[in-house]
């Protein structure tokens, strides 16, 4: 084949692989499934063990000689870009959720995931101690490829959301240098605690300062220098990806693997550095990300050998489920605690721990200078890494929004659009209830106000269709306009209603006046004047229900609940009163849209709206009690 024709070939597959890659985005996005899933049924589909072996006579498409030595170099520059990625998410605000469990699941975690899955390596697919190190530390690593799409369907809390971010970005750098330092080290039969101590300190200490580094150049020129008036974001974007890339080159140069670190400490660095441009860059970096992501994913998909996975039997599935649940389970339990995090939330991340592209990567470099050495090592270790690989991203990522309804972890998520005084004491009131809150303001003192107060808040302008959407509108089920803007809050309500199909849309109304044009949007409107007036007459005609009412999140609360259990449906109060948790009553009933204070006699029939009033457990027990789907 001509040079010209190659060339050619080879453009053709790529775009194949871009095309698919978007493809499979696409199809994540309609079926609310992590698009990894569709990534790696895709390069199984183009690859030897899809299209080349069903069809004997086609040839795959996308083979180990495709990209000839390069494979190694571009997987590499790919997977900077996609840490980085995932490090400029990573905010501090989000780390602060749960700091305690966010640093054991790295340290704790990370020395189970690898003492745990060496040992089991070890003794069930009755390899050498060497091969069962590298593959029990290349299966440390979740990461960003893989955590990153779950998360952009499954909208669970901010802190179950930091502590998986966190876990998948720092072990991703612990991983892949754990890896190099123990493939290095036994190479030249050293063995020493000392010599792996060193090795892995040099690599993560030239990381974190070439990373420091590169950050600090891209900060300074982004806020002293001109960047062009007419091109400066797009400047500013340029810039930011080629010091990502720049960072990792150049750590990598000095050690290999200390580019993972570099790059992960300059994504954290400028993401929380308050840069001119973040939106755009931030913008810019999924586009890109997603087209590295497809790549590697599709590339890495279509080498997999059907015969090396098969060949580990029984026993190379007996090592998937421990390390999926035993030790994950396990590490994930010894590192968090129930204060910080509820059972169920545990569960969702003990079963949401897919492995990606770094344990595959690195697998495949080791693979292949072992192959001439130590064949049968190289083929224990890319099977079992794959194995893991699969079946994890497979059922752990395929399903995780299954598993995260099933467990019931994914909360109900409240926008409130506005962050001053009315938005801030709303939020607390919901965040003291658990609900998962989101305050959108664009006011920069605002927003450092309210994060010091320890709100997640999405700086930029509700009344943005691309900010709201950003800030989780798609998946609320609640937005509050409470700006002191009545034209903000009008314009939120509408592409509220709109644009989101929000079930239910409140706004502050400042101006009485204008509480009429919003009911006509079918919104419920809160007249500030109203609700002062309302308070005051509270406060004079029944101080004792107006200061229970005004602390009831403390001790009390009140919520409406619809009913669906066979257990009240055509009995009377007076027979369900006793069956309720001590400490709660029914105050209201509401049916066909008329509320009444029930008597003794009232039966309670399958649908009617009843208020519950009491202590906060209590109230949350009769809840379960009235509708046990929930």
């Amino acid at each position: 084949m001509l040079a010209g024709e190659s060339a050619g070939h080879l453009a053709l597959i790529v775009a194949l692989i871009v095309a698919l890659g978007v493809a499979s985005q696409i199809l994540g996005d309609r079926f609310r499934t992590p698009s990894v899933l569709f990534l790696i049924i895709a390069g199984i589909l183009v690859g030897p063990e899809g299209i080349g072996n069903w069809f004997p006579f086609i040839d795959p498409i996308v083979t180990e000689e495709t990209f000839g030595g390069a494979l190694s170099t571009i997987v590499g520059l790919s997977v900077a870009i996609i840490v980085f990625e995932g490090a400029f998410h990573l905010k501090i605000s989000k780390l602060r959720e749960a700091p305690s469990a966010n640093v054991k699941l790295v340290t704790l975690g990370a020395t189970i995931s690898f003492l745990g899955t060496t040992v089991a390596v070890r003794y069930l697919l009755d390899t050498e101690w060497a091969i069962a190190g590298l593959v029990g530390a290349l299966l440390i690593a979740t990461g960003p490829t893989v955590i990153t799409p779950i998360l952009e369907v499954v909208a669970v809390r901010d802190r179950v959301e930091a502590a998986l971010e966190t876990e998948g970005i720092v072990n991703d750098v612990t991983a892949a240098i754990l890896a190099v330092v123990i493939f290095e080290v036994l190479a030249v039969e050293e063995s020493s605690i000392e010599i792996y101590i060193q090795r892995f300190a040099e690599r993560l200490g030239t990381g974190l300062l070439i990373g420091l580094v590169v950050a600090g150049i891209i900060w300074y020129v982004l806020r002293h220098v001109d960047l062009s008036p007419d091109n400066a974001p797009q400047n500013a974007r340029l810039l930011t990806l080629a010091g990502a890339v720049v960072a990792f080159a150049t750590a990598n140069e000095i050690f290999s693997e200390a580019g993972v670190a570099a790059v992960a400490t300059a994504g954290i660095v400028l993401g929380n550095a308050d840069l001119p441009y973040e939106e755009q860059i931030e913008e810019f970096k999924g586009d890109v990300t997603l087209i590295v992501l497809s790549f590697v994913f599709i590339a890495l998909a279509a080498l997999l050998e059907f015969q090396k996975l098969f060949g580990l039997g029984w026993q190379g599935i007996a090592v998937v489920l421990i390390v999926a649940l035993v030790l994950r389970p396990l590490l994930v339990f010894a590192s968090t605690t129930a204060g910080q995090f509820t059972t169920s939330e545990r569960w969702f991340i003990s079963f949401v721990g897919p492995r990606g592209i770094i344990p595959a990567s690195v697998a495949t470099l080791f693979a292949l200078e072992l192959q001439t050495t130590n064949p049968g090592g190289a083929d224990t270790l890319v099977g079992a890494v794959f194995l893991v690989i699969l079946i994890t991203v497979v059922f752990e990522a395929g399903l995780a929004r299954q598993i995260a309804e099933a467990l019931d972890v994914i909360p109900m998520r409240v926008l409130i659009i506005g962050g001053g005084q009315v938005g801030r004491s709303l939020a607390d009131r919901l965040d003291d209830r658990g609900e998962n809150v989101v305050i959108i303001e664009k006011d920069p003192e605002i927003v450092e106000v309210a994060r010091e107060a320890g709100f997640t808040v999405h700086k930029g302008d509700g009344t943005d269709t691309d900010v709201l959407r950003a800030a989780g509108a798609d998946n609320a089920k609640i937005v509050v306009a409470a700006t002191g803007d009545d034209d903000a809050n009008l314009l939120v309500v509408q592409l509220a209603n709109s644009k989101f199909s929000v079930e239910t849309v409140i706004a502050r109304a400042n101006n009485s006046d204008n509480v009429e044009a919003f009911e006509d949007l079918g919104v419920r409107t809160i007249s500030s004047a109203m609700a002062t007036a309302w308070a005051i007459d509270n406060e004079i005609e029944r101080p004792a229900l107006s200061d229970w009412i005004t602390h009831f999140g403390e001790e009390g609360d009140i919520q409406e609940i619809t009913v669906t259990s066979d257990e009240l449906i055509g009995r009377t109060l007076s027979e369900v009163g006793p069956e309720l948790p001590p400490g709660c009553l029914i105050a209201l009933v509401s049916r066909d849209g008329e509320v009444q204070v029930p008597g003794a006699d009232y039966t309670v029939q399958e649908g009617d709206n009843l208020t519950l009033l009491g202590e906060r457990d209590s109230v949350r027990e009769a809840m379960a009690f009235c509708h046990p789907e929930d």
